[in-house]
């Protein structure tokens, strides 16, 4: 059985600006092998946003736990708040925005898992 508690794992920084902590993922969590996805819980402060980045392979979910913000992929966007799921297709260019006065958390589900390579940081 393996059970993961968030407060057990630090959030850090990473590439797109959010803070993020990875809960599950094949290659960095014993016990999470042959996982087919890795899922991750982000924060977005309070005025930020992440950074506008494209996954090039996987698939992405966004299952938002807590304060509202605005969902960008390519050209289309769209307010998102606690409750929501958005489903952000591979080569999709995506960014998201916190519209609230808390912070926007929510949980990432990358398939197949997140992999470095597979994320590019668009200009």
């Amino acid at each position: 059985m393996l059970i993961r508690d968030i407060a057990d794992s630090p959030h850090e920084r990473v590439i797109d600006r959010s803070l993020l902590c990875e809960l599950l993922h094949p290659d960095k969590v014993p016990g999470a092998e042959g996982l087919g996805c890795s899922v991750a819980h982000a924060i977005v402060p309070p005025g930020e946003s992440t950074l506008p980045h494209v996954l090039g392979r996987s698939t992405e979910l966004y299952y938002v736990l807590g304060g509202t913000g605005e969902m960008h992929i390519d050209d289309g966007h769209a307010p998102v708040r606690e409750g929501q799921i958005v489903l952000i297709p591979p080569g999709s260019r995506q960014y998201i925005r916190n519209t609230g006065d808390s912070d926007l958390v929510f949980l990432c589900i990358v398939a197949p898992k997140w992999q470095a390579d597979d994320e590019t940081i668009c200009h």
